[in-house]
């Protein structure tokens, strides 16, 4: 299993490249950001930075979207950080939530979505693609490499994601609901064609690693409210008793009150106040080095390939050592 770091991109950036460093040091193969312009710094900026203090280390989006950046733009930034520094770069992308809403957008369309898929690669890897009806293909581009992995939650996200990303990307650590989205996952991709055990599957959660579970549940909480946006979608557009969407993933927030994104992805979020200690331990990594493996161990069983550890609380550096230490050994 491969492990990977997600961490905003908070000012200073210096910050950010200096745990990913130690991220690396300690046996993460991924080091990931959020990316929305408004709430966090530009992460392809510091994505440069980070390449260039480390050797062995992919980066990417967790997730970009269609909507922030032009499809062209998009693909020869991630080529021109492969070119300069390997092809070491990973596209995660969705419909977008902060990055659109906080700018007074709506989400992307799936359609939207799975066309930009297919573009921003084929752009990014040197081939032409259609761009607004027109074609269009980076000339300086020469054996470019960009894997795209698509994050979802839907039905119909997940079939997308079988039928078009290279990766899937699953931002809950619960062991039902992971089989019940990759079994999706992979049905749809079987349906389009392809092998089904050619998509990578990346599960990305928040771990605190420590003894004190209550207090780790409060630091982890605003996961519970984040995750909260993505399933009051599902239930607007599936409802709240959908055969299509299991009710372990939609019963959690009927007493959602709305979000206000100037706390997303913190701890201490207040638009997380809905949020269980139930959800939070199925949704996370908490407790000692001995219950993350055992979790680890269950996802991996369900064929999850990399788990990527999110590190906005108190112990970030507590929690990448500990990792390196005593985890990530244990499921290599």
């Amino acid at each position: 299993m491969d492990f990977g770091l997600v961490l905003q991109t908070d000012p200073p950036a210096s910050q950010v490249v200096s745990l990913m460093k130690r991220a690396e040091r300690n046996g993460f193969r991924y080091g990931w950001t959020f990316d929305s312009a408004v709430l966090w710094q530009e992460p392809f900026v510091i994505y440069s930075q980070i390449l260039a203090n480390t050797q062995r280390l992919h980066v990417g989006p967790m997730v970009t979207n269609p909507g922030t950046r032009t499809w062209e733009v998009t693909a020869s930034t991630f080529a021109t950080l492969n070119d300069m520094y390997g092809n070491r770069t990973v596209c995660g992308i969705g419909r977008g939530d902060s990055a659109m809403r906080v700018a007074g957008r709506a989400p992307n369309t799936l359609a939207r979505l799975g066309a930009a898929i297919d573009v921003i690669r084929d752009l990014a890897e040197g081939r032409e693609a259609q761009v607004d009806g027109n074609p269009i293909r980076i000339p300086w581009i020469k054996d470019g490499k960009l894997p795209v992995w698509m994050a979802a939650y839907g039905p119909k996200a997940l079939a997308l994601a079988g039928e078009k990303a290279d990766g899937f990307i699953l931002q809950l650590a619960d062991p039902y609901l992971t089989e019940w989205m990759i079994r999706a996952v992979r049905d749809a991709a079987a349906a389009a064609g392809r092998d089904p055990d050619s998509i990578t599957i990346c599960v990305a959660a928040p771990a605190y690693v420590g003894d004190d579970l209550d207090h780790a549940r409060d630091q982890c909480r605003w996961f519970g409210g984040m995750v909260g946006n993505h399933v009051a979608d599902l239930v607007s557009r599936y409802g709240e008793h959908s055969s299509m969407v299991p009710e372990e993933l939609t019963e959690y927030v009927k007493s959602r009150q709305g979000y206000d994104y100037s706390h997303h992805g913190r701890a201490g979020n207040p638009s997380a106040d809905f949020v269980p200690d139930e959800i939070v331990d199925r949704f996370c990594l908490l407790g000692r080095v001995e219950a993350h493996i055992e979790k680890l161990r269950a996802l991996q069983a369900l064929g999850v390939d990399q788990f990527a550890l999110y590190a906005m609380h108190d112990a970030r550096e507590s929690t990448i050592d500990a990792y390196g230490s005593g985890i990530i050994p244990a499921l290599g």
